[in-house]
């Protein structure tokens, strides 16, 4: 009997020792650069980029789906500033030539993209997933492949069923309450490192980041914008994520 409570008290140390050093790790060792794409954190990966706890954590996924034959491949991982940067000048460019003004390009945008700086993918820690062992569609990452009859039905089923249990949360669902971000039945996070990410994150004066960065259409930014967009946008997600 006490040789079984012993042992139960040793496990019950471990996962407090274990719990700990998440914490401690997602709090005292990423940087404000590294939380808005700027720094160089270590990532592991081939084709994709991630931290190492959530590569190690989805790789254990993906041997899991691919017992019931489901191979989840990743579209998009972690991205860079730059990268994201990249993103939205092509996307403001394209509204800009259809006679879009800058607030309507902006709001175009942010249906589904982040204002550089501002985006989840910059941490390592959110994937946009796809599955690789069906005929591929013309546009992977759209919302009908992921339901009733469309290609991906398979990988969200399972998705729903088991990928918390290796740590991955959908992001922004289809909650008819939930702002923001439209619906996205591909993006996924690593909550035990991202839960603690966003955190530090809020700690960010992010209307003086969007001011200092003078991205295209940034003259839109307004005080009253950078509010809204903070509050619905970025933490208007999974309350399971906050």
């Amino acid at each position: 009997m006490i040789k079984k409570e012993s042992i139960n008290l040793l496990v019950l140390l471990l996962l407090t020792i274990s719990s700990f050093s998440q914490f401690a790790f997602a709090q005292n060792t990423i940087s404000t650069e590294e939380l808005i794409g700027k720094g160089n954190p270590k990532l592991f990966g081939k084709d994709y980029k991630l931290r190492e706890e959530a590569y190690i954590a989805f790789k254990k996924m993906q041997a899991a789906a691919l017992k019931s034959n489901i191979t989840i491949g990743i579209a998009s991982s972690y991205r860079s500033f730059a990268h994201q940067k990249r993103i939205w000048e092509r996307k403001f460019n394209r509204n800009k030539s259809k006679g879009l003004s800058g607030k309507e390009n902006i709001k175009k945008i942010i249906e589904y993209s982040t204002i550089p700086g501002t985006s989840r993918h910059h941490w390592g820690t959110d994937i946009d997933i796809y599955q690789t062992n069906v005929k591929q569609p013309n546009g992977i990452l759209q919302t009908k492949n992921y339901h009733e009859n469309g290609v991906f039905y398979k990988l969200k089923k399972w998705m729903d069923a088991n990928s918390e249990q290796f740590g991955f949360y959908l992001v922004y669902t289809n909650s008819s309450n939930r702002k923001g971000f439209k619906y996205e039945p591909w993006h996924y996070t690593y909550k035990p490192l991202s839960l603690q990410y966003l955190k530090k994150y809020q700690e960010i004066n992010i209307s003086e980041l969007l001011k200092k960065d003078k991205l295209t259409g940034s003259s839109n930014f307004s005080e009253e914008f950078i509010n809204q967009y903070t509050k619905e946008n970025i933490l208007d997600i999974n309350p399971e994520l906050l």
